[in-house]
């Protein structure tokens, strides 16, 4: 069997992985052709990767030109712990009150707890200016070098 193959985790690992994962790299491609790279919070809603970010961002900008997208989430410290999930894919952007909303409400209990009136309040602000896109796979990578149990 292949290391690839041995590393590589299920459907149901992946949620799990990117259900506990904490911070999203996000490469876009911008006008000149090269990547822009940033770090978003992000939530695991719907069966999708979901973040919010100001509709007038870089990202968002490179976005609505050419909606292709690469995203990771990644965790351990050495080589035997490495875990991570790379999802090429295209961006869905929307702006929908409704949904911004919804999903600023997640990332902003995810990432801070439970939220009171003056955290949704912040939540309904923030959003005013905001946008929400959902990652739809194209291709999913995945690894979890702790499935080697020493053996490389």
């Amino acid at each position: 069997m292949k290391q690839r193959d041995i590393i590589k985790m299920s459907a149901d690992e992946i949620q799990a992985f990117l259900t506990e994962g904490r911070t999203l790299s996000v490469a876009t491609i911008g006008s000149d052709g090269m990547p822009h790279l940033v770090a978003m919070w992000y939530v695991w809603l719907d069966d999708h990767i979901a973040f919010w970010t100001y509709g007038k961002s870089q990202k968002v900008v490179d976005m609505q030109r050419d909606p292709r997208l690469a995203c990771m989430v990644e965790m351990g410290e050495k080589y035997n712990e490495l875990r991570g999930v790379q999802i090429r894919g295209e961006a869905i952007i929307t702006s929908d009150p409704a949904v911004v909303l919804r999903v600023g409400e997640a990332i902003s209990q995810r990432y801070n707890g439970p939220l009171d009136e003056t955290s949704r309040q912040m939540v309904r602000v923030m959003g005013a200016k905001r946008v929400v896109i959902f990652v739809k796979p194209s291709q999913i990578i995945s690894w979890d070098h702790r499935k080697l149990n020493g053996a490389y």
